[in-house]
C-alpha cells in the first residue's frame, strides 16, 4: 500500500517573531514550554530574550500551575504547546476556571491537514472541543496575516476576563510533517 503524502508546503511567515513582539508589546516575561518542533523558532527567541524567563517543562500541565504562579507574583504568562498536549492540561483548566486566573496557551497542531502520522490523529482533532468543553476560549490562525492581531486579542481576553484561552496555528498553516527525508535514508 502507497502512503498519499499530502503536506502542504510550511508558510513562509515571520510567525514566531510577530509572536515575540507581541509578548513584549504586552509585558509577557514568563514563558513555559515542552520541546516542540513547531514552536522552534518562537522558543529560542524567548530564550535568548533577557526580559522573558522561559522555562522547559516536563509534561503541559505543569505549565498551567507555572502560569498562576507567575500570575500571583504580578507577571503575565504564556504556555505554548502542541496539540498531542492538550490532552494533558484539562484537568488542571479546572483551576484556571475555579481560581479565575489567566492561562494563555499557543498550540502548535497535528492530527488535521495532511497528517501522516495516525497516532496524531485523536488529540489533535478533539483539541478544540475539549478546550471549549473545559471553558477556554479557542481562536484560530490560518493564515500569516492573522498572527499578530489574534495573539494580542487572545492574549486582551485572557488577561483582562482571567480566564483560559488557546491560540490553535492551524497545520494548514504551518505545513503538514512529513519525515519523508528521514525514512528515506
Amino acid at each position: 500500500m502507497t502512503k498519499i503524502n499530502s503536506a502542504a508546503t510550511p508558510i513562509k511567515s515571520n510567525w514566531p517573531e510577530e509572536v515575540h513582539d507581541v509578548f513584549k508589546k504586552l509585558d509577557i516575561d514568563q514563558v513555559c514550554h515542552v520541546p516542540d518542533a513547531g514552536h522552534a523558532k518562537l522558543i529560542k527567541l524567548c530564550q535568548s530574550d533577557k526580559n522573558i524567563i522561559c522555562t522547559t517543562l516536563t509534561s503541559e500541565e505543569e505549565g498551567v500551575a507555572m502560569l498562576l504562579g507567575s500570575w500571583l507574583g504580578g507577571k503575565r504568562g504564556a504556555l505554548l504547546m502542541q496539540s498531542s498536549g492538550v490532552g494533558n492540561v484539562i484537568n488542571m483548566l479546572g483551576l484556571s476556571r475555579t481560581c479565575r486566573y489567566p492561562v494563555l496557551m499557543l498550540i502548535t497542531m497535528r492530527g488535521e491537514w495532511g497528517e501522516f502520522n495516525p497516532w496524531q490523529n485523536p488529540m489533535g482533532q478533539a483539541s478544540r472541543p475539549v478546550l471549549e468543553a473545559i471553558g477556554a476560549k479557542v481562536f484560530d490562525i490560518n493564515t500569516s496575516s492573522e498572527v499578530a492581531d489574534t495573539v494580542t486579542a487572545a492574549s486582551a481576553l485572557a488577561f483582562n476576563a482571567q480566564q483560559a484561552v488557546a491560540v490553535i496555528f492551524s497545520q494548514k498553516f504551518l505545513g503538514a510533517k512529513t519525515f519523508t527525508e528521514e525514512t528515506s535514508k
